[in-house]
């Protein structure tokens, strides 16, 4: 599913226009953005969390010469399934 298949399935589901489905969608995203890049997390109960995830500088290797490489400390989003999605996942991936 992308995000225009996304806006149509809550405006089918809500009664609401695209429009404001679109509007909805695109403050909901710029505020989880917005959350991570202060360092703070976004707990949703049930769905998960978003959060940041720091990466120390690291030594590497250059997989095609082998020779060493220094990665660059780095900051990334993470999220975390909460318990009712990992269920409802699982559940509908269950054999028969």
């Amino acid at each position: 599913m992308n995000k225009a298949e996304l806006i149509t399935a809550i405006a089918d589901q809500t009664g609401q226009t695209k429009v404001d489905v679109t509007q909805t969608l695109d403050a909901l995203l710029d505020i989880i953005g917005a959350t991570l890049a202060q360092g703070d997390k976004l707990q949703l109960t049930g769905f998960g969390i978003f959060e940041t995830q720091h990466r120390a500088a690291r030594a590497g290797r250059n997989p095609q010469t082998g020779e060493s490489i220094e990665i660059a400390e780095s900051t990334s989003p993470k999220f975390t399934p909460g318990k009712a999605l990992k269920e409802r996942v699982a559940e509908a991936h269950k054999p028969k």
